[in-house]
């Protein structure tokens, strides 16, 4: 730190109790000064040599026949005062940053100007400030702090904006010119980690990081920082993600808590004050700070309830860069009063900012350069998309483990990103299990429509062979599910990558052409729809088998007749197997059932009647074999 002495004299001010300063000489004093609450006995003549403001206050002392004098509004108060009584007679006094502003703005009040005395206190300290205060990196921060309890006077003297500038500069420079000192605590550098590479014995120069001066202005009051921040920014020579960085440490540092996701009990209007300021200060440029840092940022603004526009806005930037984000950052606690653990609705309200985002982006692409400008950002926004949805998935299995979340929220946060590209359902699998795992008490057809937003087809082999076990997901899912998990087997030997299923396996999922049993699948559609227990599971995983069988046996003899042949069979077997594990759930007799015929309800119908089953049966829908 640097400091300045003034003066040779020894310093003989003496105290008397708490609030009596005096000058201990062989001269009596004649004046008495009234600062704040303290009395400075003292002498008329050396004070009036340098002050011009003291000469008129003795002139008009001197009418009243009075020795006494009242001074009760001068800045620094009596230690400020004290520095420059003790100036005027010659003793050594020593000033520094934290003091020079003071005895700067007392001078400017007592008047201690040149033309009263050459080399007085005003200019001395210029020189102080001029050639050493503001070249020096730490003492312009210390500086800096003091003048916030001595305005107005910092500011009119230009003491602050000399502090913004000469600390803006040095923040903007080339880190290869920076030779002073300076805080760096955050990430170790290789040199202090004791493993700095040596270059023939000598240890190469230390490299300054760019965000060298971040952390020493955390100790700025937030009315300070930002104005020191703006002025970085007026100067444009620092990167926006270092603004982001130094945004984020002060937010760290400043905010109890915010580090993890939480604003401790404290000066409400305080934080919510800088939380508001360093919205504020966010850079424009996107993906200039980190979005889980944004994440927390909304947390603390909806918990200190920051004004709905400075919400808003951030919640556009968080929307530009949702594809940075992880499932615990989206992990927002609901206000209090509400019966859900999280606030779903905010993260939808993100999830819808994504998605307007990438519209905007599209609509303004200019129609010159086409080929860069827009097949480009389209395999950029696709990559983004399957980020944000696999996001999406994995916040889906957090929030489901929340008994009091309704299915609505659930489904339509799900549905807005069903539309992403994404070649696997596994995450949204998961999320969809761990609702069913958590709310055993949901209605058929809440268990229907929350299993139509998975797509059995972009299921993982783990995913599937879990499914298939699945006693919570509706049998309707479990057939889909082994279906086509035996038609892709099926496939794969065949190597074809893209099957589609044969109409006679069609004809056995929900929703496909029935012929004469078509009104037995109206009544037994709630069936589709109820829990399998282990024993359908196996009956039918064990009837899907000899599809396969039957498909290899057929590839073998190279005959495609006979691998249709075979493929009847085996859904005729299916067929029958499925029909009678459905009807023996039925509650109702065998006799409301008339009109069903034997063929339907044979576990075992032979060829020749599976061939003229599929023949009565009318044309399949084209539709997708999806629960999505």
């Amino acid at each position: 730190m640097k400091f300045m002495k003034l003066g040779s004299k020894p310093d003989s001010f003496q105290t008397e109790g708490n609030n009596i300063r005096y000058v201990a000489t062989e001269l009596a004093t004649d004046i008495v000064f009234n600062v704040g609450d303290v009395k400075f006995y003292l002498h008329k003549f050396p004070l009036l040599s340098k002050s011009a403001r003291l000469q008129k206050l003795v002139a008009a002392t001197n009418d009243d026949n009075s020795d006494e004098m009242l001074i009760q509004d001068i800045p620094g108060g009596p230690a400020a005062f004290e520095i420059c009584a003790k100036f005027c007679y010659g003793m050594t006094v020593t000033l520094n940053a934290y003091n020079v502003v003071a005895a700067r703005c007392a001078a400017e009040y007592l008047e201690m100007y040149e033309t009263v005395e050459k080399g007085n206190l005003i200019y001395k300290i210029e020189v102080f400030l001029n050639t050493s205060i503001f070249r020096s990196w730490k003492d312009s921060i210390i500086v800096l702090q003091t003048t916030r309890s001595l305005l107005p006077w910092s500011e009119e003297l230009k003491v602050v904006s000399h502090c913004l500038d000469s600390i803006a500069t040095k923040a903007s420079i080339d880190t290869s010119k920076v030779e002073w000192s300076y805080t760096y605590n955050r990430r170790k550098l290789p040199s202090e980690n004791g493993n700095d590479p040596h270059w023939n014995g000598m240890r190469k120069p230390q490299s300054v990081p760019k965000d060298w001066w971040v952390e020493d202005l955390c100790e700025l009051h937030i009315d300070l920082y930002k104005r020191v921040i703006s002025t970085i920014k007026t100067k444009e020579r620092v990167s926006a993600d270092v603004i982001g960085e130094a945004l984020n440490a002060y937010a760290l540092q400043r905010l109890p808590g915010f580090g993890k996701g939480m604003i401790q009990n404290g000066d409400v209007t305080k934080y919510r004050s800088l939380v508001e300021t360093i919205m504020w200060l966010l850079p424009t440029e996107k993906g200039s700070v980190p979005c889980g840092f944004l994440l927390k940022l909304l947390r603390a603004a909806i918990m200190l309830e920051c004004g709905e526009m400075e919400r808003t806005e951030l919640m556009r930037k968080i929307g530009q860069q949702l594809e940075e984000a992880t499932a615990a950052d989206l992990l927002i606690r609901a206000p209090s009063g509400d019966t859900t653990v999280y606030d779903v609705d905010t993260v939808q309200s993100l999830v819808e900012e994504f998605l307007a985002c990438e519209q905007n982006a599209y609509s303004d692409l200019s129609l010159e350069n086409e080929f860069q400008k827009i097949r480009s950002p389209r395999m950029t926004s696709d990559a983004s998309k399957v980020k944000v949805a696999k996001v999406v998935d994995c916040y889906l299995a957090e929030i489901s483990k929340d008994p009091n979340l309704p299915l609505a929220k659930f489904v339509n946060l799900a549905e807005i990103v069903s539309i992403f590209p994404r070649q696997s359902h596994d995450g949204l699998y998961r999320a969809i299990d761990m609702y069913l795992k958590e709310h055993p008490r949901i209605s058929k057809s809440e268990r229907k429509r929350i299993c139509r937003l998975m797509d059995c087809r972009k299921l993982s082999v783990e995913a599937c062979m879990h499914a298939v076990q699945n006693e919570r997901l509706p049998l309707r899912v479990v057939v889909q599910v082994l279906f086509f998990e035996q038609i892709r087997a099926t496939a794969s030997a065949a190597g074809n990558s893209t099957p589609d299923l044969p109409g006679s396996i069609r004809s056995l999922l929900p929703g496909g052409s029935h012929g004469s049993s078509r009104s037995t699948t109206t009544n037994t559609e709630e069936d589709w729809d109820s829990i399998p227990t282990a024993d359908d599971i196996q009956a039918l995983k064990g009837e899907i088998a000899t599809l396969r069988l039957a498909g290899g046996n057929s590839d073998k003899n190279g005959n495609d007749g006979c691998k249709i042949d075979a493929e009847k069979v085996t859904a005729g077997k299916m067929k029958g197997i499925l029909m009678s594990k459905i009807f023996s759930k039925l509650r109702s007799s065998k006799d409301k059932y008339g009109e069903i015929s034997s063929s339907d309800t044979s576990e075992s119908p032979s060829p020749g009647s599976t061939t003229a089953e599929e023949t009565k049966s009318t044309p399949s829908r084209s539709r997708r074999h999806s629960v999505s």
